[in-house]
């Protein structure tokens, strides 16, 4: 996940969070199998599908308070070009949609949502655009995100709260929802994880007859343009290490 100068969309963000991905609509999730067992939700009772509705949720909450190109945006015009023809990631519907914003960022959801911010735009060309991107949607196809998403679920008190007086995931507050979405905005993953993003976008690529190079220069983009200011940069494994197992991944296509 990249970004740079990231405000919160909540009053109290909290980081930890970590939840991606859902279907927004009336979160008519009344399975019985979520409510709490001695005051602990177990982690079987919460089902992939129930994090896309969550997921869902949180974007569509994020669209509401970002400015979002319109479709006769450059932006919006570049952004589809760049995505034309692929709106489905082994079987996952995507939803594209440009944020106009100086943040440097991107990132992907359970649920198919990609945003990616005009700052991110203003310093990549489109195959390093790609690159990211494809590097975002493998944290959800890797089922990082969803991990994160459940394991914090599983531990929020606000959110045991709400299930223990028999309510569902879908009767989650719109401050819960901002709380999810900045935390999707804002994940960091573990170094086994970033690598595997990294390898992902690197065999997409070349599944899509791209330039699996993109990856590595997308790195070196960030590395010339912010530096430090990258978390995506910033956070382990070193650079170094990521260029490396990029460069490995790519001699063994």
């Amino acid at each position: 996940m990249l970004r740079k100068h990231l405000l919160p969309l909540v009053a109290a963000p909290i980081f930890s969070l970590g939840l991606v991905s859902g279907c927004a609509n009336n979160g008519a999730y009344t399975d019985s199998a979520l409510a709490l067992g001695a005051g602990v939700l177990q982690a079987t009772t919460l089902s992939e599908e129930q994090v896309k509705s969550v997921s869902q949720q949180a974007a569509d909450k994020m669209d509401k308070e970002n400015k979002v190109a319109p479709s006769s945006s450059k932006y919006a015009k570049r952004l589809e070009a760049i995505t034309r023809n692929l709106k489905n990631a082994d079987g996952l519907t995507l939803n594209y949609k440009v944020y106009l914003s100086d943040q440097i960022n991107a990132f992907a959801m359970a649920d198919g949502t990609v945003r990616v911010y005009s700052g991110l735009m203003d310093v990549m060309p489109d195959d390093q655009v790609l690159a990211v991107m494809q590097h975002e949607i493998g944290h959800v196809k890797l089922k990082h995100s969803y991990k994160q998403m459940r394991e914090k679920l599983l531990t929020d008190a606000a959110f045991q709260a709400v299930v223990s007086a028999g309510g569902t995931v879908g009767e989650l507050t719109q401050s819960q929802l901002g709380q999810i979405a900045y935390a999707a905005v804002n994940a960091r993953f573990s170094q086994s994880d970033e690598l595997e993003a990294d390898a992902y976008a690197v065999k997409s690529l070349h599944r899509l007859g791209k330039d699996p190079y993109a990856m590595k220069r997308s790195i070196e983009t960030l590395q010339k343009k912010v530096g430090g200011e990258s978390s995506f940069l910033s956070s382990h494994p070193s650079n170094e290490k990521r260029l490396e197992k990029i460069q490995e991944e790519i001699s063994r296509l």
